[in-house]
């Protein structure tokens, strides 16, 4: 008899650049699909910010397509402020997707996370 195989996971790595304060935190959130694409997070966490920087970790992530949206939260309050829909606070994507007309593409910001560590650098 044969045993079922399970999807490997990974891990990846978040590194954020370019915050213009270290007043708030940044929210982070990992995306697991076109579909829910900045509307629904797959897993999601806050970083304190340093220097500039900030980071995340996401552990045990199934292998698959992913993508990773984050904000610069400098009031504290948990949600990204907003202005007729445009965002009023720092925002950036995976692969640093760029936001052309609306809001960064999940065609632009996916990548595919296997068994290994996978780095994201997302500049600001």
């Amino acid at each position: 008899m044969g045993m079922a195989q399970s999807k490997s996971s990974g891990t990846i790595e978040v590194e954020i650049a370019g915050v213009e304060s270290n007043e708030g935190q940044m929210v982070i959130g990992l995306y697991s699909s076109n579909d829910q694409w900045l509307k629904k997070i797959y897993k999601g966490t806050y970083s304190a910010i340093k220097d500039g920087k900030a980071s995340a970790t996401f552990k045990d992530i199934p292998e698959g397509e992913y993508a990773i949206s984050v904000f610069h939260d400098e009031d504290n309050n948990g949600k990204l402020k907003t202005f007729m829909g445009i965002p009023r606070e720092t925002v950036g994507c995976s692969n640093n997707a760029p936001a052309r007309f609306g809001p960064p593409k999940w065609q632009d910001a996916k990548f595919y996370i296997t068994d290994k560590v996978v780095k994201q650098e997302i500049q600001l």
